[in-house]
C-alpha cells in the first residue's frame, strides 16, 4: 500500500497553481490514452506541455523530446506516464534535469523513488 501522503490536496493545489511548465514523459499520440487527453486539457487551460517521447519528433504541437536531459530549460514538474517498473529512472532524470516537482499518475507507483525525490526538496505526487 503506498504512503497517502504522496496525494496531500495541498502539494496538489501547489504544483497546479505555481508551476506551468510540465514535462510529460511517456506523452501519448493516442487520443485516447490518459496520458493525451490529460495534456491536451492542460495546455488548453495555459500549462506549457514540453512532450518526452523517444518515438516522436513533435505531439500536440510542441516539440518532443527523447528524454528529460534533451530539454532545453529545466522543466519545472516531470509528470509521468511510464509503468512503475521504469519510474525510479525518471525520477533520477527528473532530478538531473533541475525539476521541482514529480508527479506519477495513476497506478505509476515507486515509493523508493517518490521518497528519493521528497528528500531531496521536491514536491511529489503519486498515483493519482
Amino acid at each position: 500500500m503506498n504512503d497517502s501522503s504522496f496525494k496531500d490536496p495541498e502539494t496538489i493545489r501547489a504544483m497546479l497553481r505555481d508551476f506551468r511548465r510540465i514535462a510529460v514523459v511517456g506523452l501519448s499520440p493516442k487520443e485516447h490514452r490518459p496520458s493525451h487527453y490529460v495534456s491536451a486539457y492542460m495546455k488548453k487551460a495555459g500549462y506549457e506541455i514540453v512532450p518526452v517521447n523517444p518515438g516522436h519528433e513533435s505531439l500536440l504541437g510542441e516539440t518532443c523530446y527523447p528524454r528529460l536531459a534533451a530539454l532545453p530549460e529545466p522543466p519545472e514538474v516531470v509528470n509521468v506516464f511510464r509503468r512503475s517498473d521504469r519510474v525510479g529512472g525518471v525520477v533520477d532524470e527528473a532530478l538531473a534535469a533541475g525539476a521541482r516537482a514529480v508527479w506519477l499518475q495513476k497506478g505509476v507507483i515507486d515509493e523508493a523513488a517518490a521518497r528519493r525525490a521528497r528528500e531531496v526538496g521536491l514536491a511529489v505526487v503519486m498515483d493519482l
